[in-house]
């Protein structure tokens, strides 16, 4: 699987001090984060994903859960402030989780660069010869479409 390529490192450590302290680059930096109390709280915090945006490079990205705007919303309307306050390109995206509380959670998408939708590349993902049973290009641009609920408290956080 792609987890082992040569190209792909997984780190389980304590994220706040790896970027802090960091000097590589990266194109894709994943944020499977714990819920954002106690040790958690530095995985949500401006100056972690400042640090996050210093080590992308210029067409990097970033992804994170940011837990569920109808159980935590106070904290998806903290991570859009951020993330947006730092990168020029910050979206959301859904799924539905039924294990999770309310079974609807949200992820961030944040680039320098890259709009998730309008940048995608539709013959890369043709000529990539990966059969997806459940993934296509309609499933991608409509996860980034999120319910007015949603839509009108991260507008409320601007």
């Amino acid at each position: 699987g792609a987890l082992l390529s040569e190209k792909v490192r997984c780190r389980f450590e304590d994220g706040v001090a790896y970027v802090k302290n960091c000097p590589e680059r990266y194109d894709l930096i994943i944020i499977d984060s714990t819920d954002p109390i106690s040790v958690g709280e530095g995985l949500f915090s401006r100056e972690f994903y400042q640090n996050c945006h210093r080590l992308l490079r210029e067409d990097g990205i970033l992804v994170n859960q940011s837990e569920s705007p109808s159980w935590l919303p106070k904290i998806v309307k903290g991570v859009h402030s951020k993330l947006s306050a730092i990168f020029p390109r910050m979206h959301f995206y859904q799924a539905h989780i039924p294990t999770y509380p309310s079974g609807h959670w949200v992820f961030g998408f944040a680039s320098k660069r890259y709009h998730p939708v309008d940048d995608f590349q539709q013959n890369r993902y043709r000529s990539s010869g990966m059969k997806f049973r459940y993934y296509n290009q309609a499933l991608h641009a409509g996860a980034f479409a999120i319910p007015t609920f949603f839509q009108e408290l991260i507008d409320d956080a601007r």
